[in-house]
Formats: structure tokens, C-alpha cells, sequence
């Protein structure tokens, strides 16, 4: 996990990653030391009641998110994303100042009013934080440092709110925590002096300030890629669910757990730990792209372990007073409560890194930056859907472990519409497990996999499995041509027709079904989609590499695209290949874990890549005589 460690010492990522990790600790510090002096001296500032109060200032502090995020994608837009970042800065120092003077004035209205203008700077700033990333990074460094983003967030989150609380509780004056902020924010300031420059992709945009049409023209341009858009609301629903267990955490400390606040504070602790480690998990498990199998592995860990923290929570452990922390320590019952906390922070960082790298790799970068403010509306709309709702059923009588396991269910049936609507996300899943959890497979070359535009990739053919080998390793999505007849295959054939892949006969056995195919590749490539056959015709019946067919010219007659050959090694003789006459006999045959290989070589020119002249490329890669 090196590399994206790394990413912390280079100019082009610490001074933001700096930056984005103060404000969200300021954002923490005052919105939380507001509501715990409020909550504890109430009766000094206002007559409203405190749950009252706390509510308010959350439904203040999102506000902005409704009312500006549009304007600050278009800003994002329009222009150079440093300079922006410093302004917003500069505002958040501004923000402070008014806060102080709220607490000098000793003025409710005042430091409500500061909230806003505090919700206005984090909206401002959501665009900049996440459009900003795919001009700095690398695409193979996406995922990495989106990793780092959600893990600093939620850590800067934990120990904005435990600063909030001891300083509200320990200064003589409230001033003192708005001279706090202005510290924070004096340093976020500093360190967004040295984020490097982030040219606008659209410097003569005209800003339309209607926030409503402008949101609804966000939404659209989101819209564009259906991809993007349905991870936009799978985002949006990890933030409705993590939202929803967070806002219960002091209920059900004190009323579940029958502890004190330092049970909160543990309960979160733990899981942002489970987020933070999960996070960082993602480009291990990835391999460095933008790996969204992780995202449906992500969403049954949600459900799994949601459903059992309500079967984990203990009853008859409340009691007059507050149970120690050791003391709640000491009980198994609650030590199974963390481990539900921490996976679910586990597989949320599964499921959220991916969708974030994926939303900015492939959305257009003329209005990344408004996507992303769709995006963040989309995030506040869910997560004030998802309160109010918690709170309609809790107020009916619902227990928060019931709550629980109702959003839990509730996961599992989003999860599955919304992979309904895209198959790609739990295709890629299929290949990623069964590169993980059947084979151990080390890939080389993958770099020459064009990021963008057509090429066709040619591979040898040992297994039924192949296909789904490639299309784990490829950073993006391939059109696979292969025999009808494994394209049939039950099961697989689900994976295959939703992948898009284009079967194809034998002249003599079913012409029309050839000629077919052979149109299909054309349009593909043509609409600068990655296409690969396995030119041998055919599953190898002995292992080693057979003639390519002619069709590899017939096909670069049509469309002269760049050829990348590629050979796979290592499936010769296992569960999948023809090494007894016929596949798939003798299971485990050469047991879990089999290493295989996969090398991709350069690309060659459509006007060099004869048949043989490939079949000698894929004969080198694959370490064998041609």
C-alpha cells in the first residue's frame, strides 16, 4: 500500500489532502462544540427546546448544499480550482470572525448565522475536492488517493467533533472556540497556497445563478452517462445509510449499551477506523484502477453486517446510571457490536472509493465539477430523506436495532435495482472474485491497454474462463468475440450478454451468425469501444498455441485500430480447460489459489498485425516457441 502513501509526499496531492482534511475538521469542531454548548446552556442563549436546537443547526448547516452547490460546480468549472480553494479559505476565516462575534454578542441568530456561511463554505469547497483529483492524479493513482480522501474526511470528522466537545467544555469564554477555528483555518489557508495549479476546463462559462434550473441542468449533465449517474445515487445512498447508524450512535450508546459519552465517542471511533482501513484496502484490492466489482462486495458487507448489529445488540445492560467503558469493554456482547461497526466502515469503503474514482474518470471534463455538485445535492436530498424517515419510524416505536436491520434490507434491495440497471458493476465483481478468490493472477503490460479510443486485444484460449480473466485485469470495459456455444453456457452466460459480448459461429455451421458478429465488432470499434477475440478459433485442446484465423484481417480491414496482443498462462489443466478431453470434470483439480499470469505486450499498428506475425507477439508474451 505504498503507493498511495506516497501520493502524501508529492506536491501535487499533500498541500490539498492538507487542505480538505483542516476544513473538515473545522466543519466538525464549531458545528459540534455549538450544539454541545447549546445542548448543555440553553437556557442562557434561547427558550427553544435542546433537541429542538440540535436539529436546526444540522438542517442549517446543509442548507447551502440546496441553495449553492450548483453555482459552486459551475465556479469549479469556470475557474482554476487552486485559486478557488484559497478563497475558500480565506471565507473560512471570515466565518470565524463572525462566530466570534456571536459569542461576544452573545447572539443565537449570530453564530446560526455563521453555521450557514459554514455549510456555504463546505459546499463551495465540494466541488473543487473532488473534481481537482483526476487533473493532479494519474488515473492508476485515482483510487489511491480518492482512498486517502474518504479516510482523511472521516478521521478529520472524528477528531473535529472530539475537539468540539472538550473545547466547549473546558474554555472559560466561548469566544475561544472561534479563535480555535480561525487557527485551523489560518493553517488550511497556508497549506492551499501550495496546491498546484488546476486549469478551468470551461474559463468562458456564464454562471447562471438560479439555483433550481441550474441544479436540474447538473442532474442532466449527470444524466449523460448512465453509469455515472446511477453511481451518483449509489453515493448518495451510502451517504443516506453511514448517515443513518451515525445519528443514532448517543441513542443507542446510552439506551442500548446503557453507557456514557464516552461510549459515542467509542462507537464512532470505530467506525471510522472500519472506514479508514477499508478505504486504504481498495487499491490493494484493485490493483491500482478503478476496480467497481469492490463496489457490490462493498454493498453485502453493508447488509450483512448492519443485519447483525441487530442481532449482536445486547438488552438488559441499561440502568440508572451510565455503565463505565471498561466495564462495557468486559462484556462479548459488546466487543461483536464494534466488530459490526468496523466491518461496516470496512466494506462502506469498498463500496464508496470506487464510485467516487468512477464518477471522475468517466465523466466529461468540461462539467466534472457541476456533475459533482449534482452529486453533492443528490447526497444532502438523501441524507435529509433518510433523518426523516429514521425519525418517523423510531418515532412510531421502532428500536434502533430494528432501524438497523430495516436499513439494512433496505441496502440489499437498492443494491440489487440498481446492479439491475447497470450489469457492468456485478460483471466486474464475478471476474474480480474469481481472480481473487480462485486464482492468484499477476498481470504485466496492462499499461498498454489504451485508457481511451478502439483497439482490439488478441489472446490465446486455454479455458472457459479466459474471457472473464482479461476483463478483470482491463481497467475498462472489453467487448469479448467468442464461440456461441460457451457464449451459452448457463450462468456465464449471464456474465457475457451484459458485458456485451458478441457471439460468433463458424461459417459453415451458422453464416448469418457470423456475419452478424463480424458488424457488431465493426460498430464497436468504430464507436471506440475495446473488442477482443481469441483468434485461435477455439479452446486449446492441448494447451499449446493453435493458428490464428484469418478474421483478425478481415476485421482491421474494416476498422485499421491499434491491435494489443496479450497471453494468458497458468490455465492449461485447471477446472476450466480441456486437459481431459473435457472441461469442467474434476473440480479443485488443481486446488484453490493457482497462479496464473496474464502479459499484455505493446500495441501494434493495424497495418503490421498479420495473423502470424501476432501469433509470434502472444507466442513471446507467453513464454513459449511460436
Amino acid at each position: 500500500m505504498s503507493g498511495q502513501f506516497g501520493l502524501l509526499k508529492e506536491k501535487r496531492f499533500a498541500p490539498f489532502f492538507v487542505t480538505q482534511f483542516l476544513g473538515a475538521f473545522n466543519d466538525n469542531l464549531f458545528k459540534n462544540a455549538l450544539v454541545v454548548l447549546l445542548t448543555f446552556q440553553a437556557a442562557q442563549w434561547t427558550t427553544l427546546k435542546v433537541e429542538l436546537l440540535a436539529n436546526l443547526a444540522a438542517g442549517i448547516f446543509i442548507l447551502p448544499f440546496f441553495l449553492f452547490s450548483a453555482t459552486a460546480g459551475q465556479l469549479a468549472d469556470k475557474y482554476d480550482k487552486a485559486l478557488l480553494a484559497r478563497l475558500v479559505k480565506v471565507l473560512e476565516m471570515v466565518i470565524m470572525g463572525v462566530a466570534a462575534a456571536g459569542f461576544f454578542l452573545h447572539s443565537l441568530p449570530v453564530l446560526m448565522g455563521a453555521l450557514f456561511l459554514l455549510g456555504c463554505h463546505s459546499t463551495l469547497f465540494g466541488p473543487v475536492k473532488y473534481a481537482i483529483l483526476p487533473q493532479h492524479l494519474h488515473n492508476d493513482e485515482l483510487v489511491g488517493g480518492n482512498a486517502l480522501i474518504e479516510a482523511g474526511t472521516f478521521v478529520a470528522i472524528l477528531i473535529g467533533t472530539l475537539a468540539g466537545g472538550l473545547l466547549a467544555g473546558s474554555v472559560e469564554h466561548p469566544a475561544w472556540i472561534a479563535l480555535g477555528g480561525f487557527v485551523v483555518a489560518a493553517a488550511g489557508y497556508l497549506s492551499s497556497r501550495g496546491i498546484p495549479s488546476a486549469p478551468a476546463p470551461e474559463p468562458g462559462l456564464t454562471v447562471n445563478l438560479n439555483p433550481l434550473s441550474e441544479t436540474w441542468r447538473n442532474i442532466a449533465f449527470a444524466r449523460q452517462n448512465r453509469t455515472v449517474f446511477l453511481s451518483i445515487l449509489g453515493i448518495s445512498w451510502f451517504w443516506l445509510y453511514g448517515a443513518l447508524f451515525l445519528a443514532q450512535f448517543p441513542a443507542y450508546a446510552k439506551n442500548v449499551l446503557g453507557g456514557g459519552e464516552s461510549a459515542v465517542t467509542l462507537l464512532l471511533a470505530t467506525f471510522t477506523v472500519g472506514i479508514g482501513i477499508g478505504s486504504m484496502l481498495c487499491e490493494r484490492l484493485s490493483g491500482k484502477h478503478v476496480e467497481i466489482g469492490l463496489v457490490p462486495f462493498g454493498s453485502i458487507g453493508l447488509t450483512l453486517f448492519g443485519l447483525d448489529l441487530f442481532f449482536a445488540s445486547p438488552s438488559g445492560l441499561t440502568g440508572t446510571t451510565p455503565h463505565e467503558l471498561l466495564a462495557l469493554l468486559s462484556l462479548p456482547a459488546v466487543w461483536r457490536v464494534l466488530f459490526d461497526l468496523v466491518m461496516l466502515g470496512v466494506f462502506g469503503g469498498f463500496f464508496i472509493v470506487p464510485l467516487y474514482a468512477l464518477v471522475q474518470l468517466r465523466s466529461a471534463a468540461g462539467h466534472r465539477a457541476r456533475i459533482i455538485a449534482a452529486n453533492n445535492i443528490l447526497n444532502a436530498l438523501f441524507m435529509v430523506v433518510g433523518a426523516l424517515g429514521a425519525g418517523a419510524l423510531l418515532g412510531a416505536g421502532l428500536s434502533i436495532p430494528a432501524l438497523f436491520a430495516g436499513a439494512a434490507a433496505l441496502n440489499a434491495l437498492v443494491a440489487l435495482y440498481i446492479y439491475g440497471l447497470v450489469p457492468e458493476f456485478l460483471i466486474r465483481f464475478v471476474a474480480w472474485l474469481l481472480i481473487k478468490a480462485a486464482y492468484r493472477l499477476r498481470s504485466a503490460g496492462t499499461q498498454h491497454i489504451p485508457e481511451e479510443g478502439a483497439a482490439l486485444l488478441v489472446c490465446n484460449h486455454v479455458s472457459f474462463v479466459d474471457s472473464l480473466v482479461v476483463m478483470g485485469a482491463a481497467p475498462r470495459p472489453v467487448r469479448f468475440v467468442m464461440d456461441h456455444r460457451i457464449f451459452r453456457i448457463p450462468l456465464l452466460n449471464y456474465v457475457f450478454r451484459h458485458s456485451g459480448a458478441i457471439p460468433i459461429a463458424p461459417a459453415k455451421e451458422d453464416p448469418a451468425l457470423m456475419e452478424k458478429a463480424f458488424a457488431e465488432v465493426s460498430t464497436a470499434l468504430a464507436n471506440g469501444e475495446l473488442v477482443a477475440i481469441f483468434p485461435e478459433g477455439g479452446l486449446s485442446p492441448d494447451g499449446e498455441l493453435q493458428a490464428f484465423r484469418p478474421g483478425i484481417t478481415r476485421i482491421l480491414d474494416a476498422n485499421p485500430v491499434p491491435v494489443v496482443p496479450m497471453a494468458l498462462s497458468g490455465l492449461w489443466g485447471s477446472f476450466f480447460s480441456r486437459i481431459d478431453g473435457k472441461a469442467m470434470q474434476k473440480p479443485f483439480r488443481r486446488g484453490l489459489f493457482a497462479r496464473i499470469s496474464l502479459n499484455v505486450g505493446a500495441p501494434v499498428p493495424a497495418d503490421q498485425a498479420t495473423p502470424e506475425a501476432l501469433r509470434q507477439q502472444v507466442a513471446a508474451l507467453r513464454g513459449t516457441p511460436a
